[in-house]
């Protein structure tokens, strides 16, 4: 209860201003752009959270991006160097909440009566919003958590500075090898990697 929602993080990450450049594309006032944005974030959340429970294709490539948005914290230079740069970028999840935009302008165009493609622009400016919120969420609630068991414990401490020594053992993360390592040795505990980065609890 005293922890801040998911949605009223992306509000805070959002800000004043593209607040107020979303209602302008809105055609409304702050007021109603943020009870948009809330009823689009708790329905791209909530599309999220169905996918990773499903036991396919889609489950598997939402479960990875997620195993991906703790991995940033491994990779010492990039966390020196601007890692939320680099997550906000792209990496996998950005295109996970690219495919599921569509299905959740539909959805939220048909509750709110907001034309779709208005919505989906909406979408367009969350995302990186999105990704910025995950990036934190996962660094602050997991801390060190997931280092030990990707990485060995120790890596994480002297790859900043022994990178260029440590290029082939550390890199895998860049290669895309850590976060499908990392998924099934996360296995039990996505369930609460959700629950604690997108703050739903619900399942």
């Amino acid at each position: 209860m005293s922890e801040p929602s998911f949605q009223d993080d992306v509000l805070t990450e959002l800000g004043d201003d593209r607040l107020t450049e979303i209602a302008g594309l809105l055609g409304t006032d702050t007021n109603g752009a943020r009870d948009t944005v809330t009823a689009t974030v708790g329905a791209m959340t909530g599309d999220l959270q169905q996918k990773a429970d499903a036991d396919d294709d889609d489950g598997n490539e939402v479960r990875q991006a997620f195993a991906e948005v703790t991995q940033p914290p491994l990779e010492g230079v990039a966390t020196l160097g601007g890692g939320l740069g680099g997550m906000l970028s792209g990496g996998m999840m950005a295109g996970v909440l690219a495919k599921v935009s569509k299905p959740v302008a539909n959805a939220v165009s048909k509750k709110t009566g907001i034309p779709a493609p208005t919505i989906a622009r909406v979408i367009e400016l969350l995302i990186p919003v999105l990704l910025a919120v995950f990036a934190k969420r996962a660094a602050s609630g997991k801390g060190g958590g997931p280092a030990p068991t990707a990485a060995g414990g120790e890596s994480p401490i002297p790859s900043p500075g022994a990178v260029p020594g440590a290029a082939p053992g550390a890199v895998p993360g860049a290669a895309g090898t850590a976060p499908a390592g990392a998924a099934p040795a996360s296995g039990g505990s996505l369930g609460d990697l959700l629950g604690q980065i997108l703050g739903g609890g619900k399942k």
